[in-house]
C-alpha cells in the first residue's frame, strides 16, 4: 500500500555522501505516488540508527532543514573528508544503509508521529508496505508484549523480537512471523544488535538493484521506480553493471551491513493464526548454529529519533474511526415515513423498478420498457477467454497482466480467478482517491498476501481529493439536484488514466477489468435528461449525443449553482475526459464468464476470509466509501437506489425471483448510518446537518414534501 525503498553501499562502491543523498531524494520523489500522507527515513551506520519522520508528503520532508542536518550528522562524520570522494564529494569511510517510507495511511492516524514509519520497536527500526489484517489477534495471543502504537507494523517487529528472544535465529524468527500473519507484508528492518538489513515479502512487491561487484544494493516497491532511477546516467555509472531482480513472493534476504554479503531464504505466504501451533511445535527445528544470525551480546549501535519541526501541520488523511453512531430518533422516524411512501409506488410487474425511474414506461401488463427492451447478457465462454489470453501468457513466471483491483467483491473475485483458475501471473492495481475504505484495503491485503501477488497502488493527494468532495457535496446541499450527484465521485475516474500509464510503465499490455455489467446505473445520467443507451456494453458507454447532452446539463447546473465553481472543477473536467474520452482498451473478465453472486461470495469468504461490513448484510459496494451516502440520497429523494437497478437486472437474467428481490431491496436500502457518518467525517462535513438537508429535499413520490 505504501512505498518502501532503501540503499546499502560500501566505501568501495563509488558513492559519495552527496551521491547517496541524491539517490535517496530521488527514491522519495519516485515513491510518493504510493502514499503522500507521511514520510520517514532511517540511516544506519556502525554506531547508530537515526530516524526522522514527519506527517507530510515526502517531497515536503526532503526540503526540511532537519532532513538536511540528519544526513550531515549521520554520514559526514564518517567520511574521509570533503573533496576525497567521487566528483569531489565526501568519500564514505564506512558502509551505510538507509531505508525510507512514503505512507498511505491505513492503521493509525499520521497525526500521531509514532504511527508513522519507520517504526521503532524492540531495538528494531522497520518499514512495511501492506496490511497485517490480524494484528489484533497477534497481540492477544502474546499478552506479555506491550503495544505502543496503532500501526500494524509494530506487531511485525514485536513478534520477530519475541521469537528471537525465545531462541530462534533471525531467519527462523522471520519465517515464524510470516507464517502467522494474515494479509500482505513487504518489510525492511534494521537492528541495534544484528549487523543486517532484513528484507522480506509475501506478495512480491519488492525489487532490488544490485551490481556485479556486490558493493551496492538499492530496493523499492516497484520495478518502474528502479528503472527510472537507473535512467539517471550518474547512478548507473556508479553501479557499473546494474541489474534489477524481483524479490519473489515468499522470499526474504539478509544483507550484512558490514561486508554487504547476502543470505537468501524462504518465508510463508499469508496465513492465519491457525498455523501458529505448527510453527511453534517445529520451533526446535528452526534454530541455527550460525552465530551471526543470533543477537550480539551487547547492542553495537543506539537508535536515535530526530525531532520533527514544530511547524509541521497535517490535514488528517485518516478520519477517526466512526464506530456505530448515535442516530437521532428523528432520523429513524423520518426514514420510516419515507419507506412507507416508497412502498406505495407503482413498480414493474416483472422487475422491481418503481415509477420514479427516469424514462420508465409501463405497458398494459405493468411490465416496464427496461424489461421489454432488455437483451440477455451473453458470455463469450472460457474457450474464447483462453484464446484472448494466449498472446499475453508468459512461461517464465513474470507478470503477464494487470488486474484493476478496487478491493470490492467483483475485483477481488477477478483477481482470484485470473490467478487460480486461469493460471496467469497478474499484478494488481488500485487508484486510491481517498474513498477506498479500510475494509477494502484489508481485503486487498488478504488476497494479495494469500496468492503472492504484487499490488501497485497509485495514491492521489488524498487530503486534496477529499477537500474537492467536500466542496461538491456542500454545493449540492445548497441546491440539491439528482443529476449532479455523480460529481461526488468525479475524483475516482483518473483510475482509467493511471491504468493506461501503468501499462506503459510495466510493459504489460493486457489490462483486465472485473466490471459486472449487472451494475449498470443509467438512471444517474437519466436524471440529466439522457436516455439510456440500449445494450450499452460498458458502464462508461455513452453515445456522442449523450456526452454532449451531459456536458450541457452540467454547464447549466454550474451556472445555476455557482458553489460548484470551486477548485474541484479541473478535477471534474479531468474525470469527464478519463471516463468518456481516453481509450479504454481492456479485457473485461465478465464478458467471458458468467457472474454468479453465490459463487463470488462463497469463494471470497470461504477461501480468503474476506471481510464484510458491519452495517449491511450485502457484500456489494462495501469497499466504496461514497456509496452509502449517495444511495441514501437516491432512495430518500427518488424512492429507489442502485439496489433496485442491480436486483432488476438479476431478475431479467434469471438469477433471482422478483419476490426475493423485493425482500432484498427492503433490507439493502436501510440507511448505513455508520458508513454515512464515516463518509461525512472523512470529507469534513457535519453528518447530522447533511442528513437533515437531504430529508428536507422535495421527494419525487410525496406531494407534501
Amino acid at each position: 500500500m505504501c512505498g518502501i525503498f532503501g540503499i546499502t553501499v560500501s566505501p568501495s562502491s563509488g558513492f559519495s555522501v552527496e551521491a547517496v543523498r541524491q539517490t535517496v531524494d530521488a527514491l522519495f520523489r519516485l515513491s510518493e505516488s504510493r502514499g503522500k500522507e507521511a514520510a520517514g527515513i532511517a540511516i544506519h551506520t556502525p554506531s547508530a540508527i537515526k530516524v526522522y519522520k514527519e506527517p507530510v508528503a515526502a517531497t515536503t520532508m526532503i526540503r526540511r532543514a532537519e532532513y538536511d542536518r540528519l544526513f550531515k550528522s549521520a554520514l559526514e562524520n564518517g567520511t574521509n573528508g570533503a573533496g576525497n570522494g567521487p566528483a569531489g564529494g565526501h568519500a564514505l569511510s564506512e558502509p551505510v544503509a538507509i531505508i525510507g517510507h512514503s505512507r498511505l495511511v491505513t492503521n493509525g492516524s499520521q497525526e500521531t508521529l509514532d504511527n508513522n514509519q519507520p517504526v521503532i520497536a524492540g531495538g528494531m527500526v522497520g518499514i512495511h508496505n501492506g496490511i497485517v489484517c490480524n494484528d489484533r489477534e497477534l497481540w492477544l495471543h502474546n499478552p506479555t508484549l506491550r503495544q505502543r502504537t496503532q500501526v500494524d507494523t509494530e506487531a511485525l517487529l514485536a513478534m520477530i523480537r519475541h521469537h528471537v528472544a525465545a531462541g530462534l535465529d533471525l531467519v527462523r524468527a522471520t519465517q515464524m512471523v510470516f507464517g502467522m500473519i494474515e494479509g500482505s507484508a513487504s518489510i525492511a528492518v534494521f537492528f541495534e544488535d544484528f549487523n543486517y538489513l532484513l528484507l522480506a515479502t509475501n506478495n512480491g512487491s519488492l525489487y532490488l538493484v544490485e551490481n556485479d561487484r556486490h558493493d551496492a544494493y538499492v530496493f523499492a516497491s516497484e520495478q518502474y521506480i528502479l528503472r527510472r532511477l537507473l535512467g539517471r546516467s550518474d547512478f548507473g555509472r556508479r553501479l557499473g553493471n546494474p541489474h534489477i531482480t524481483r524479490v519473489e513472493a515468499g522470499r526474504g534476504l539478509l544483507i550484512h551491513t558490514g561486508d554487504l554479503s547476502r543470505t537468501d531464504f524462504a518465508v510463508p505466504l499469508s496465513s492465519t493464526l491457525a498455523g501458529h501451533a505448527e510453527h511453534a511445535e517445529n520451533a526446535k527445528d528452526r534454530k541455527s548454529g550460525d552465530l551471526s544470525l543470533h543477537p550480539l551480546r551487547e547492542p553495537t549501535r543506539h537508535i536515535e529519533g530526530v525531532a520533527a519541526p514544530h511547524d509541521a501541520r497535517v490535514t488528517p488523511a485518516l478520519a477517526p474511526a466512526a464506530g456505530p453512531p448515535i442516530v437521532p430518533k428523528a432520523f429513524e422516524q423520518a426514514f420510516e415515513r419515507f419507506q412507507a411512501q416508497v412502498r406505495k409506488l407503482n413498480r414493474c410487474s416483472k422487475c422491481v423498478l418503481p415509477e420514479t425511474m427516469p424514462f420508465i414506461e409501463f405497458d398494459a401488463g405493468g411490465v416496464c420498457n427496461y424489461c421489454r427492451n432488455y437483451r440477455p447478457m451473453e458470455t463469450r465462454g472460457t474457450a474464447a477467454l483462453d484464446a484472448a489470453l494466449a498472446p499475453y501468457r508468459r512461461s517464465d513466471g513474470k507478470p503477464d497482466c494487470i488486474v484493476t483491483f478496487s478491493g470490492g467483491r467483483d475485483s477481488s473475485y477477478g483477481v482470484h480467478y485470473v490467478k487460480e483458475v486461469l493460471k496467469m501471473n497478474p499484478i494488481t492495481y488500485t487508484y486510491d482517491w481517498g474513498m477506498v475504505t479500510d475494509l477494502a484495503r484489508r481485503n486487498q491485503a488478504r488476497i494479495c498476501g494469500k496468492l503472492g501477488i504484487e499490488h501497485i497502488l497509485v495514491s492521489a493527494d488524498i487530503a486534496y481529493k477529499r477537500g474537492n468532495i467536500r466542496r461538491n457535496v456542500n454545493a449540492w446541499l445548497k441546491r440539491p439536484d439528482l443529476g449532479t450527484i455523480p460529481l461526488f465521485m468525479a475524483g475516482d475516474k483518473q483510475y482509467f488514466w493511471y491504468a493506461n500509464e501503468l501499462r506503459k510503465q510495466t510493459g504489460i499490455d493486457l489490462v483486465v477489468l472485473c466490471e459486472n455489467r449487472l451494475e449498470t446505473t443509467g438512471f444517474k445520467t437519466g436524471y440529466c435528461g439522457i436516455r439510456p443507451k440500449k445494450g450499452g456494453k460498458h458502464i462508461y458507454s455513452l453515445s456522442l449525443a449523450g456526452k454532449v447532452g451531459l456536458a450541457a446539463y452540467y454547464a447549466k447546473q454550474y451556472l445555476m449553482n455557482p458553489a460548484y465553481l470551486n477548485r474541484s472543477i479541473l478535477d471534474t473536467l479531468s474525470a469527464y475526459a478519463c471516463y468518456y474520452i481516453i481509450p479504454h482498451n481492456y479485457l473485461n473478465l465478465f464478458d467471458y464468464i458468467r457472474w454468479e453472486e453465490p459463487v463470488v461470495n462463497e469463494t471470497l469468504i470461504g477461501k480468503y476470509n474476506w471481510e464484510t461490513a458491519t452495517d449491511t448484510k450485502s457484500t456489494w459496494r462495501i469497499g466504496d466509501g461514497t456509496a452509502a451516502f449517495y444511495n441514501y440520497i437516491y432512495y430518500v429523494v427518488a424512492g429507489f437506489s442502485e439496489n433496485e437497478t442491480f436486483r432488476s437486472n438479476q431478475i431479467r437474467e434469471g438469477m433471482l425471483t422478483r419476490e426475493a428481490a423485493m425482500t432484498l431491496i427492503v433490507e439493502e436500502n436501510r440507511p448505513r448510518w455508520e458508513s454515512i457518518k464515516w463518509y461525512c467525517d472523512t470529507i469534513g462535513i457535519e453528518w447530522e446537518n447533511a442528513i437533515r438537508r437531504i430529508n428536507d429535499v422535495r421527494k419525487r413520490y410525496m406531494n407534501e414534501a
